[in-house]
């Protein structure tokens, strides 16, 4: 199977070169929670389109473009609602290249857990990691069987498919049910897909902290990512990281520790699906 590309490719037939690459940047960035907007143009509610994010002062919850009472409706979630200094690791997982061991390997250390959201390509090409993860007591989510859209399924039988496969290859995997938490590739989502995940038991987890880590071959520096994650980080932060990323796996250790520093924990998802 091929690698799962993340994230969108952006393709302009616009003449006009340089709208059209702040346009990208822009939707690129509000997608995956990394644009600033200003505040008055927040949105506070979406019934569907890209997951994005405003960070409107540091050390605060961002302002999302779906409110927590929003999702709520569909057992969806995006942060905790705490003064607490907690916060919760998610990583998302297309592939595997060498980076998760030395994640795994910090999160132990640190005894932190951590959800990782797989796709039906790490279950096959990498089980003994994934057991390694149940083993070492982290939570294995649901980020569907081949990374799609899914935003453009409008059926409840495709949109099952999707899940119910990588439910199947986990538990051939591990022996154990899958536990029922998904997240929408690439933060795309609608009113219905949330309602049909809510329909199957799922919660379904968005994220209130992350930044452009994916490229693989364009990796952010030591100093770039910790001024986005140190700087961004605030009470129950839902923060997403990809395993792919070699720059996540060199500095998660340190990372741990600066937050740590500034008097954080680690908690589970399992507090905020209650």
């Amino acid at each position: 199977m091929k690698r799962i590309p993340h994230p969108n490719r952006f393709h302009y037939k616009s003449t006009v070169k340089t709208l059209a690459l702040l346009l990208a940047a822009f939707v690129m960035g509000n997608a995956f929670g990394y644009f600033t907007a200003p505040s008055e143009h927040a949105v506070t509610a979406s019934a569907d389109g890209n997951w994005g994010l405003s960070f409107q002062q540091e050390g605060k919850p961002p302002v999302a473009n779906a409110t927590a009472d929003y999702l709520k409706q569909f057992n969806a979630h995006y942060a905790a609602d705490t003064q607490e200094k907690i916060l919760y690791l998610t990583f998302d997982a297309g592939y595997e290249n060498g980076n998760t061991p030395a994640i795994l390997d910090a999160l132990k250390k640190h005894n932190a857990p951590a959800a990782f959201f797989l796709v039906g390509n790490y279950l096959e090409t990498s089980p003994d990691l994934v057991k390694r993860m149940v083993a070492e007591g982290h939570t294995v989510g649901n980020h569907t069987y081949h990374h799609p859209d899914m935003s453009k399924i409008s059926t409840a039988e495709s949109f099952s498919q999707e899940l119910q496969s990588l439910e199947a290859l986990y538990e051939q995997v591990t022996g154990q049910p899958m536990k029922k938490y998904y997240r929408p590739p690439q933060g795309k989502y609608s009113e219905s897909n949330l309602q049909m995940a809510k329909d199957l038991g799922y919660h379904t987890f968005f994220w209130s902290l992350a930044y452009v880590d994916w490229y693989e071959n364009k990796q952010p520096t030591h100093e770039e990512a910790f001024q986005k994650l140190i700087g961004r980080i605030h009470p129950g932060a839902v923060v997403l990281l990809h395993s792919t990323s070699k720059t996540n796996g060199e500095i998660l250790d340190e990372l741990l520790t600066k937050w740590e520093e500034m008097g954080y924990t680690f908690g589970s998802l399992d507090e905020l699906a209650k």
